[in-house]
């Protein structure tokens, strides 16, 4: 009684107030630990309840069913010890694996899916706090006096083709923009984040394009290939995946051991240098390449990067400019232009070999190797421009074409000048030959009246039967005027036959020797149709026969 007297005692000495809260803190406490032993007790249950091994209460009737014995002999079965490849152990493994995720997983999945939503829900607070009163339209550095500043760097996944026919190139590559906009700044545990790419409809980005593109294109398979990524002090990270095809003009005199050198240029559509600035990121890998990238026709040399001013007239513009130095293999066509060319000129050289007789041997020859080199000049100019000058490959396709038509007039001359004048051509048609001129004719009387006095009376006998038959020879001595022939020049006699030695002192102070042409010259009148020295040469001959059949 004395221990219990000296608690009430202490117990008045409390304030009231301290009185009150102690006792709500301990009414709160059983409550607390109430709730918590009902959870305890209701997990229990439910745990036992589900691992109950134990036979429910059954009927009569239910024992002598099938149903009912085939129950009884898998329980019979469990009791006893299993082996673990039998189909009851699996059964009764999945049993007590449920059993176990019932009341494991639901608090685990809570706990995940609570973290992600809040976690969601932050960012998209951040968002909408930052797009409050965000402009669009305006320039990160709007105001400030200094223009916004675009870095940008590509790697390059594939180049090629490169086309000369319509002088221009594509490329596979990762086009990066990087600026910096304090507008979208915020404070956070995350330091960046990746954006959807609907916010670039409401957030600012360059105006950037490709000054000589042609068809270039994003790729949207399976969803636009795009990224968007913002971090805590504004910046923006801006990347693509592009397929570009650019113009690139080319210089093809020296084709095909020529080398290109084509540019991709890279600036702002609206905004000037005042406006926007763009620089490369990272002066070394600005633009760099897929390990193991190769082109099919050309060899990459090196390129080079810069920034340049670009005037047009509506001000200047801050441009980025790459060039590609590309070098072409001559592989290709070292083996399908040039050997085959060498080898056809070459065979066409083997008609010298072969007897002049073989006309159709030597000129199928020839032709054949001309039509072939022509066949070849034109399958090499389907993949090039129709451009005004002739490139390195023209210029050895000609040279072979004129080795090949050279053999051939060879072989035409060599004919022409053997077989003409030696009675292989034959004989024409009467109504065909042309008319001695009167002049001709008569200074032909005349020598063959002078050479009469000279001469024995048999001889004069016989010159008169020659005489009545002179004209007939004289008549087949002569061409027609559109037939270009020239006698032979290796016979001598044929050129201008030297004085005679039956002719007299008065034919040699009458008659004017005609003056000496040089065979070159003749060849040269002869090879023109000169009608004069044709004449001349008609002369000659028709006195030179008339002197043969006289002796």
């Amino acid at each position: 009684m004395g221990f219990l007297n000296s608690i009430w005692n202490y117990c008045n000495c409390i304030p009231t107030r301290s009185w009150e809260l102690f006792e709500n803190t301990t009414n709160q406490f059983y409550e607390d630990f109430n709730t918590t032993v009902d959870l305890m007790s209701m997990e229990a249950e439910t745990i036992e309840r589900l691992t109950d091994t134990r036979e429910p209460k059954i009927s009569k009737e239910f024992k002598a069913s099938r149903i009912y014995q085939s129950f009884t002999t898998i329980a019979a079965a469990g009791k006893e010890d299993l082996p673990e490849s039998s189909t009851l152990y699996s059964m009764q493994r999945q049993q007590r694996r449920r059993a176990q995720n019932v009341t494991t997983k639901p608090v685990i999945m809570h706990k995940r899916t609570a973290s992600s939503d809040m976690l969601s829900r932050n960012i998209s607070i951040i968002l909408e706090n930052l797009l409050k009163s965000y402009e669009q339209s305006q320039l990160p550095t709007h105001g400030q006096g200094v223009p916004t500043i675009v870095r940008t760097n590509i790697l390059i996944r594939s180049m090629g083709p490169v086309s000369e026919l319509d002088m221009e190139y594509s490329m596979d590559c990762y086009f990066r923009q990087y600026w910096r906009d304090k507008r979208l700044s915020f404070q956070g545990p995350i330091k960046s984040l990746s954006l959807s790419i609907k916010m670039l409809d409401k957030i600012w980005r360059p105006d950037t394009y490709f000054f000589n593109g042609k068809h270039s294109h994003i790729h949207t398979l399976t969803v636009p290939n795009k990224l968007l990524r913002l971090d805590q002090d504004g910046g923006i990270l801006y990347s693509m995946r592009l397929t570009i095809k650019a113009t690139c003009p080319m210089e093809l005199k020296n084709f095909p051991m020529d080398h290109q050198s084509c540019p991709l240029i890279i600036g702002s559509y609206g905004y000037t240098r005042g406006q926007l600035v763009y620089e490369w990121k990272g002066a070394d890998d600005a633009v760099s390449f897929v390990p193991g990238m190769t082109l099919n026709q050309f060899d990459l040399i090196s390129m080079r990067s810069r920034n340049l001013t670009y005037t047009r007239r509506e001000g200047e513009f801050s441009v980025l400019h790459v060039a590609f130095n590309l070098k072409r293999h001559t592989g290709y066509f070292l083996i399908q232009v040039y050997v085959p060319c060498i080898l056809i000129v070459v065979l066409s050289w083997v008609s010298f070999w072969i007897h002049r007789e073989a006309t159709s041997d030597r000129v199928g020859l020839c032709v054949t190797a001309v039509l072939t080199l022509s066949t070849i000049s034109l399958d090499s100019r389907t993949d090039l421009p129709k451009v005004k000058y002739a490139t390195a490959l023209d210029w050895f396709l000609l040279m072979s074409f004129l080795y090949c038509i050279a053999t051939l007039l060879e072989f035409a001359g060599v004919h022409y000048f053997t077989k003409v004048g030696s009675g292989e051509i034959p004989a024409m048609s009467e109504d065909e030959w042309e008319d001695i001129d009167d002049e001709a004719i008569a200074d032909i009387e005349i020598d063959h009246i002078t050479h009469d006095h000279d001469l024995p009376t048999s001889i004069h006998e016989s010159n008169e039967s020659l005489a009545s038959e002179y004209p007939q020879s004289l008549t087949g001595g002569f061409r027609k005027r559109n037939v270009m022939i020239c006698p032979i020049y290796n016979d001598p006699t044929h050129v201008f036959q030297a004085p005679s030695s039956h002719a007299s002192t008065m034919e040699r102070t009458t008659q004017t020797e005609p003056p000496i042409i040089s065979k070159t010259k003749q060849m040269w009148l002869c090879f023109i149709g000169d009608d004069k020295f044709r004449k001349q040469r008609e002369r000659d001959a028709a006195s030179q026969k008339g002197s043969h059949d006289w002796q």
